[in-house]
C-alpha cells in the first residue's frame, strides 16, 4: 500500500475492499436487479443503502476485537502470511465459480437465519429489506473479522479510533458506490444482467483479489530479503 497518512490510507483500504466484494453476486445484488426494474431507482438504491449500513456495522464490530492484539511480532507476521493465503483462496473461489451460487451448509444456515429474521421483523421498507438481509448473513461478519485483523496486521488500518472509523466510512462509501451505480443502471434499463454477465463480474472480482494477494506476497518476500531472514 502507498505511504499515506493513517486516516486516508484506512479509508482507501475500506473503500477498495468494499468495492471488490460488492461486485460479487449475492442476495443484495440480486434483490436490486429483481426489484430495481419494477420499483425504480429510489427503491433499489435504498435496499443497497440498508445493506451497506449493516456491512459497516459488522465491520465496526469486527474491529473492536483487535485492539492491542498485534503487540507481538509473531502474531503480526502470522496474520500477514494469513492475508496472502486468504486473498488467494477467496480470489480463486470467485474466479472458479461456475454458477451464481453453490449453497454450502453454512450458506443454508445463514439463509434460515435470514428467513427467520425477515419473518420476525417483517421489513416493509426498501432500507429495512437490505439491512435485515445482511444482518441475517453471518458469513458477512466472519469475513469482516478476518479482513479487519489482516488490515491491522499490515498497518493498513492503525490501532486508533480515528483510523478504524475512517475504514468503516470507506467501507460504507465503497458499497454505496456500487449499489448506487447498479441501481441507476437497472432502473434505466441499461442492459439486462444475464447469469453469464454476473459470473463475469464475480470472476473479475476474484482476479482483482488474486492480484492483491500476489502483491501482498511480493511485499512479504521483499521484507524477508530486506531483513535477510
Amino acid at each position: 500500500m502507498p505511504d499515506w497518512p493513517p486516516i486516508p490510507l484506512a479509508a482507501f483500504v475500506g473503500y477498495l475492499f468494499a468495492l471488490l466484494l460488492s461486485c460479487v453476486p449475492g442476495p443484495i445484488n440480486l434483490t436490486i436487479l429483481n426489484e430495481g426494474a419494477q420499483r425504480g431507482f429510489k427503491w433499489a438504491w435504498l435496499v443497497g443503502l440498508g445493506a451497506s449500513v449493516m456491512e459497516a456495522i459488522y465491520c465496526a464490530i469486527a474491529f473492536t476485537g483487535f485492539s492491542s492484539f498485534f503487540d507481538h511480532s509473531l502474531i503480526k507476521a502470522t496474520m500477514e502470511v494469513g492475508t496472502f493465503v486468504f486473498l488467494l483462496f477467496l480470489g480463486l473461489k470467485f474466479l472458479s465459480a461456475q454458477s451464481l451460487r453453490t449453497a454450502s451448509r453454512f450458506d443454508r444456515a445463514s439463509e434460515k437465519i435470514e428467513a427467520r429474521l425477515e419473518k420476525s421483523l417483517q421489513p416493509h421498507s426498501a432500507f429495512a429489506t437490505g439491512f435485515v438481509r445482511v444482518m441475517g448473513n453471518l458469513g458477512v461478519l466472519l469475513l469482516w473479522i478476518v479482513l479487519s485483523g489482516n488490515f491491522m496486521a499490515h498497518d493498513w488500518v492503525a490501532d486508533t479510533l480515528a483510523a478504524k472509523a475512517a475504514c468503516v466510512g470507506g467501507v460504507t462509501l465503497g458499497f454505496n458506490t456500487w449499489f448506487l451505480g447498479l441501481s441507476f443502471a437497472i432502473s434505466r434499463g441499461y442492459g439486462r444482467f444475464s447469469e453469464s454477465t454476473l459470473l463475469r463480474m464475480e470472476h473479475f472480482s476474484g482476479l482483482c483479489l488474486i492480484l492483491a494477494g500476489l502483491l501482498d506476497g511480493g511485499h512479504i518476500v521483499w521484507q524477508l530479503a530486506r531483513h535477510r531472514i
